[in-house]
């Protein structure tokens, strides 16, 4: 690759002159054998799909691999939180880096649910009606903040009564431990999945935390036991992946630690996000090379588009393809 002006070029030379070939669809077709077609086709962000689902497939293969996971909480609003707690009931990923808003969702719709709504709706209206707009999700409010201040309360009192001084990772397995099934945070306690929340404060959850402590000036969150047992993860791996949705804190607490290791081997990126404004969200993962956290000969691709449209197909592709290498 070489430079011009701003832009990354690769030398004509490099092309393999792989015709594009045509999809064809038909009665049973499964999501995998889709993937592949897209593989074919050659064309913009099918193409990308295809190769996300490669490297997918690349980083479960490779048994040196430490696999992450990171997202923003509110695709766990939505349906797709379905498919990040099969993620982690199948172990398909070693480690979880998110955002405390996926606490207060997850732990909120154990006992509570949220509703469909659109992204048009009056919010003025809604304000009035004790109902939050997150998108087109509509959650009334004593189906969010209440619930959380209740369940939180109870289960913190009971966490807290022989230790007093948790990391994010630990207190969050105590969570889990504490729901039922439908939770993401089950099971990362009942896999031993590590679940990081670097900004822990940021959040209903957080501030139950933070309010809890007003009457408890023994408890305490130790910060900086996540990075040590960030520190011992990646140290100790010989190779490491990362499915990166969306940007934020998640994703770049993600590449960040990644990079003391000489950074990322396999790394798959979904954002929505526009580059040009200098956005961690925006900026693609060859911007990560420079920085170190992705390496130069990694296997990567950033791919545009909406993680609960995209997500649920990869994992879609990738269970098919364990189903068909069981048979």
């Amino acid at each position: 690759m070489f430079l011009t002006g701003s832009v990354i070029c690769s030398p004509v030379k490099t092309l393999k002159r792989r015709p594009v070939e045509d999809i064809s669809v038909w009665k049973g077709m499964t999501v995998s054998e889709l993937c592949r077609m897209y593989s074919g086709a050659g064309g913009f962000s099918a193409k990308k799909l295809a190769t996300s689902v490669e490297i997918m497939l690349d980083m479960k293969a490779d048994k040196n691999c430490v696999k992450f996971l990171s997202f923003p909480a509110c695709i766990c609003a939505t349906g797709t939180r379905g498919v990040i707690r099969q993620m982690l009931e199948e172990k398909m990923v070693d480690v979880v880096i998110t955002t405390c808003g996926t606490l207060d969702h997850d732990i909120a719709r154990v006992w509570k649910d949220y509703f469909h709504g659109e992204f048009e709706l009056d919010d003025v209206e809604l304000f009035k009606k004790g109902m939050y707009r997150l998108g087109n999700i509509v959650i009334p409010t004593g189906n969010y903040g209440k619930i959380l201040e209740d369940k939180m309360t109870e289960f913190l009192d009971d966490i807290v009564k022989d230790k007093k001084k948790w990391s994010t990772k630990d207190i969050v397995w105590e969570l889990g431990k504490r729901l039922d099934k439908t939770s993401i945070l089950y099971w990362a306690w009942r896999n031993k999945i590590p679940i990081f929340i670097p900004g822990i404060t940021d959040g209903a959850v957080g501030s139950q935390l933070w309010m809890y402590y007003q009457c408890h000036r023994d408890f305490a969150i130790d910060m900086f036991q996540d990075e040590d047992d960030l520190a011992e993860i990646v140290f100790k791996a010989k190779k490491t992946g990362a499915l990166i949705l969306g940007g934020g804190i998640s994703k770049h607490h993600t590449i960040w630690w990644n990079q003391y290791r000489g950074g990322l081997d396999y790394a798959v990126y979904i954002t929505t996000a526009e580059e040009y404004d200098g956005s961690l969200s925006g900026a693609r993962l060859r911007e990560a090379i420079s920085w170190g956290k992705l390496r130069a000969n990694a296997k990567h691709v950033t791919l545009e588009g909406d993680a609960t449209i995209l997500l649920p197909l990869m994992v879609a592709a990738l269970i098919g393809d364990k189903k068909k290498h069981r048979r």
